[in-house]
């Protein structure tokens, strides 16, 4: 018999604290570059694993460092001096039988076909250079994979909630708004490393973003403010229309300084900062829902990278946020709520040692009935948890 709990609390929903902040990285910040080229490796190996042995075998690609190159930015284009270094870490199984499988390659292969896809100005055989750590795992982790029902390849625990407050829902929005195809028709200069931060006091809400123009697009001081404000223009009008704050504030690359030539504006020459200005490391991206709410509870694994089968820190980061979502969508009388899980090594991951829900209900609610139908959809979840784990390793569930 599964091991869960209902709790009801007594505390107010987030979305009615009287400050909240909440934080989104855009696809060309260093970590998230970091968290989607090793969670696109996984799905790459999972793969392959499929294809010649009929399984997914053991591997954790969940250690990753970016390290800044160097560049010369210049008003009308400018070019990178020095590459990035990308530099892959971790467990995975390299040898089947006597069959070796070619771990390094797919790695870096795979990381190419990302920068392709994702970063329109890095060249992915210039501006980056790769060196893959990755190295065979222990011999109990690799047991695991041959268990009848895989076993929690780690002692962990995980958070999720739902619903996401409108102040996490319009940060995330605006990124995406920033980064989607038809906003860089219109503004080719916006590069994809953009950072957003919200912050709601009340009902008034103040977005800060950092947006690493191309100067390739600019061609003088007077240009790069002119296009700035046009974009300003453009996604304070995005916001207003999608929220019901009191008032709106955007604040844009806020270190600008006017007649300062190029230290007074933030220009790149291929739209991220790790072109020479910041590092990026693997798990400090955004989380699995897409934001970073610093006033919500969070857990300490980075689900990026981390195989699909065993590894509870991605399964169970995943699967918390997907069951809190299905129980205040199928439970009447929900303010808020909070799923926690917590594993134990060894042991099968759909029976974790603990599944709590904690639920903030709405005044009136009959909480016999919430407690009921919650266990329910709590053990109907854990009971399909391999649902799941097929749709990680397709790559078919987001984790950044």
């Amino acid at each position: 018999m599964r091991s869960t709990s209902v709790e009801f609390l007594s505390g107010k929903p987030v979305a009615e604290h009287e400050v909240e902040i909440v934080e989104r990285k855009g696809v060309g910040h260093p970590d998230s570059i970091c968290d989607a080229i090793m969670e696109r490796v996984s799905i790459a190996l999972s793969r392959e694993y499929l294809q010649r042995f009929g399984a997914i075998l053991h591997h954790n690609i969940d250690k990753a460092l970016l390290v800044a190159g160097a560049a010369d930015i210049a008003f009308g284009g400018g070019r990178v001096v020095e590459p990035m270094r990308l530099i892959f870490g971790d467990r995975a199984t390299a040898l089947v039988n006597g069959e070796q499988v070619p771990i390094a390659q797919i790695a870096v292969d795979t990381a190419k076909v990302w920068f392709r896809e994702n970063l329109r100005f890095v060249d992915p055989e210039e501006d980056v250079h790769y060196d893959v750590q990755i190295k065979p795992g222990s011999p109990e982790l690799l047991d695991i994979f041959r268990r009848a029902v895989p076993g929690a390849n780690d002692t962990s625990a995980a958070v999720g909630y739902a619903p996401l407050t409108q102040t996490e829902e319009i940060v995330r929005r605006v990124e995406q708004l920033m980064n989607s195809r038809t906003f860089k028709e219109d503004f080719p200069e916006a590069g994809e490393d953009i950072k957003i931060m919200g912050c709601r006091q009340g009902q008034e809400l103040n977005l800060t973003a950092a947006v690493a123009f191309v100067d390739r697009f600019i061609d003088s001081e007077a240009a790069y403010f002119r296009r700035k404000t046009e974009l300003h223009r453009a996604v304070l009008e995005f916001v207003l229309q999608h929220t019901t704050f009191d008032s709106v504030t955007l604040d844009i690359n806020t270190l600008d300084q006017p007649g300062r030539g190029l230290g007074g504006v933030y220009l790149t020459v291929t739209g991220t900062s790790a072109e020479s200005g910041d590092s990026g490391q693997i798990g400090r991206g955004n989380k699995v829902n897409g934001v970073i709410a610093l006033n919500r509870p969070m857990g300490t694994e980075a689900a990026a990278g981390k195989n699909p089968v065993s590894h509870v820190g991605k399964i169970y980061t995943i699967l918390t946020h997907q069951v809190a979502a299905r129980i205040y969508e199928e439970v009447p009388g929900i303010r808020e709520v909070y799923v926690w899980m917590l594993s134990q090594i060894g042991a099968p991951i759909d029976y974790p040692k603990i599944a709590a829900a904690q639920i903030i209900p709405a005044r009136g609610a009959r909480r016999g009935l919430i407690r009921r139908r919650t266990l329910d959809v709590l053990e109907r979840e854990l009971a399909n948890i391999t649902f799941l784990t097929r749709e990680l390793a397709e790559g078919r569930y987001p984790v950044v």
